[in-house]
C-alpha cells in the first residue's frame, strides 16, 4: 500500500509543478505590450520572407 502512496504524491507533485511552470509562462506572455508583440511578429515574419 505504501507505493500507491508514494506514486499518489509524485503525481501530485508534478501536476502542480505543472501548474507553476504554465502559470509562469502565461504570466510572462501576458507581460508584452501590443508594441512589443507587433514588433516580435514583425521581425519573424520578416525572417522568414527572406529564407
Amino acid at each position: 500500500m505504501r507505493w500507491w502512496k508514494v506514486l499518489g504524491l509524485a503525481g501530485l507533485a508534478g501536476v502542480a509543478a505543472t501548474g507553476v511552470v504554465v502559470a509562469r509562462a502565461e504570466r510572462r506572455r501576458r507581460a508584452y505590450t501590443p508594441e512589443e508583440i507587433r514588433d516580435r511578429l514583425r521581425e519573424r515574419h520578416a525572417k522568414a520572407s527572406s529564407s
